[in-house]
């Protein structure tokens, strides 16, 4: 009898299991939600939070940690913005869908299970690490104003949009990115930038890398397009081209790199390449005000230009590249 009694109460010990939610406003905002707290105690039984897949909403509560998030397995949506929270861990929420948890205070954030998370908005943190590596249903990021000095989004081939500005990151490559529509990576402190995801004549509205004072190369899907619909949207330091290298930027061929200096010039441009080409100086109207042609370590006479931001395009017989300057 005794053990038919153990076998029976088996099931309701299983049942009652609590989640440890050590944050009391965390654990009040759950147990006042009739939607998850289903059965009305004081507290959340793991049955319960397992089945729950609507929204948790606990937006400026005065969190400090959403430890016990984890058992909400089935959960699609959680907004935590505005909370004291300095780490934030959904791994274990597998159905997320969207996430915002701006304005707070995280210097971590762990989404490396969210296989399903469509939306990440995050900014205003002081994140310093971002893996969306597994991420790969991903279409919106917003990770602006945080500390990261790396994104790897190279596994987001859905990513449409991406906001990246004031961070620290020295490199971003969406050239996996095929779908990507709307990009900002302005404020940051790039050297290096492939934006050539065969998809660029459908971001001409949405393309921002302004700021990024070392930038000088950014690969694209087609130099003449890019000058004709970025110009304002890069630094007047920084040009575009189909293949940029560690070396400096190659649209001639990969063993003739040319540069120019020093930028920005006042009266001659020093030419440093190989061989002789021809070239083309326009202002960013497309209007060609000066040409000829050079041989390799020329100068070129800019003295009569006015001051402002000019194009050089140099031609060879099977290259084109064009350079950014500034005349002083």
């Amino acid at each position: 009898m005794k053990k038919l009694l153990l076998l029976l109460a088996l099931p309701m010990i299983g049942f009652g299991q609590n989640v440890n939610i050590p944050d009391a406003n965390f654990k009040a905002a759950l147990v006042g939600n009739i939607a998850i707290n289903t059965n009305g105690d004081n507290e959340i039984q793991v049955s319960e939070a397992s089945v729950f897949s609507g929204t948790i909403n606990v937006y400026s509560l005065n969190i400090f940690t959403l430890s016990g998030i984890e058992a909400f397995v089935s959960l699609t949506v959680l907004f935590c913005q505005n909370n004291p929270l300095t780490s934030l861990d959904v791994s274990g929420c597998p159905a997320l869908t969207s996430l915002s948890c701006q304005d707070s205070q995280l210097t971590s954030l762990d989404v490396s299970g969210c296989t399903a998370l469509t939306t990440l908005y995050c900014p205003y943190n002081s994140i310093t690490s971002l893996d969306v590596s597994g991420c790969s249903a991903l279409t919106d990021l917003d990770c602006y104003y945080n500390e990261l000095t790396s994104l790897d989004v190279s596994g987001c081939t859905a990513l449409t949009h991406l906001v990246c500005a004031y961070n620290q990151l020295t490199s971003l490559d969406v050239s996996t990115c095929t779908a990507l529509t709307y990009l900002v990576c302005s404020t940051n402190n790039l050297t290096s930038l492939n934006v050539k995801n065969g998809n660029n004549i459908n971001m001409y509205m949405y393309f921002l890398a302004t700021t990024n004072p070392n930038l000088s190369c950014i690969e694209v899907d087609n130099v003449a397009w890019s000058n004709a619909n970025w110009s304002n949207t890069i630094d007047a330091t920084a040009s575009f081209s189909l293949n940029c290298s560690g070396a400096g930027i190659s649209d001639i061929n990969e063993s003739n790199t040319l540069m120019i200096y020093p930028n920005p010039a006042v009266s001659e441009l020093n030419l440093l390449g190989e061989g002789a080409f021809s070239y083309q100086i326009s202002d960013m109207s497309g209007k060609i005000l000066l040409q000829g042609e050079v041989n390799e370590s020329d100068k070129i006479r800019i003295a009569d230009l006015n001051a402002g931001v000019y194009n050089i395009t140099c031609i060879t017989e099977n290259k084109i590249q064009t350079l950014r300057f500034i005349k002083q």
